[in-house]
């Protein structure tokens, strides 16, 4: 009876330790489709591959996994919405490797998550991605074309980067208006922002869609709950995955891919988000 118990009570520790190890290290592809009359017929069925938070997380040697898996969506373009690093661990190799390997499959545009900032190592951290080739958008936009049509990818720093506490909304709407300047309009936007829980910022400035990160899906989802903490959310949080809708604006938040103050996940495994956009003047 006792050698039956001991048995069940390794089985279970083997079943725990394997339930969080793919919680976890498991990566998850979530495939979304954003369709708009905005959204010129040239970048119809266009590619995003949108990924967030890496927290200079290791998937396989040279990142392998995630590269693989990444690859294989053949984006025509890959946006990285912050927190490529972890402020309270030493090191950025994880984070430069990925992003070497993903410059080999399509243009990588990134923006800063609070981590960076946080780190105090950002300005050498900006030079070496700049020497990886990865665009760096600091509160600056860029134009996106194929063929004869275009569209606006705008990106921001995150408000950490200013020293002064709780004015991360006017530090935000600062750096959007800075973003914006000389951006014909009536193009589609699509901005760059670490911070979901400013949808109601981004939208009162009409972006047709934004890519956030920073929740970490809530870290702990619940089925019908969804996720149970968030920073700047704290519980019950609103913005931690998924798409969401405000006026004209579409939020895509993604669930990231490391941890961070919190070391595990639980039904939260690690996301790439596959966007494809659809003109709607297309169908």
């Amino acid at each position: 009876m006792l050698k039956k118990k001991f048995l069940f009570i390794v089985a279970l520790l083997v079943a725990f330790v394997l339930f969080f190890y793919i919680q976890n290290n498991s990566i998850t592809t979530t495939h979304t489709t954003i369709t708009s009359t905005n959204i010129p017929v040239n970048f119809d069925q266009y590619k995003i591959v949108h990924l967030s938070d890496l927290h200079n997380k290791n998937f396989g040697n040279n990142q392998r996994i995630l590269v693989r898996k990444v690859s294989k969506l053949r984006p025509d373009v890959i946006v990285f919405t912050g927190d490529l690093i972890d402020s309270k661990r030493k090191g950025e190799e994880a984070s430069l490797i990925l992003m070497r390997e993903l410059v080999q499959i399509a243009p990588v545009y990134y923006v800063s998550g609070n981590h960076e900032w946080w780190a105090g190592t950002f300005s050498s951290l900006e030079s070496l991605l700049h020497d990886i080739g990865v665009q760096v958008m600091r509160n600056t936009n860029e134009v996106l074309t194929k063929g004869n049509d275009k569209i606006h990818i705008i990106g921001i720093d995150d408000p950490a980067h200013s020293n002064e506490r709780g004015i991360e909304q006017d530090t935000t709407k600062e750096d959007i208006v800075k973003s914006i300047k000389g951006m014909e309009e009536g193009n589609f936007a699509m901005l760059l922002s670490h911070r979901p829980d400013m949808l109601s910022l981004y939208a009162e400035y009409e972006f047709d869609m934004v890519f956030s990160g920073h929740a970490h899906g809530g870290q702990f989802r619940l089925p019908f709950i969804g996720g149970l903490i968030a920073p700047n959310q704290g519980f019950l949080p609103n913005y931690t995955a998924g798409k969401h809708l405000l006026g004209q604006t579409t939020m895509v938040v993604s669930r990231g891919l490391g941890n961070s103050i919190i070391p595990l996940r639980v039904f939260n495994r690690p996301e790439i988000v596959a966007v494809t956009l659809e003109s709607a003047d297309s169908n």
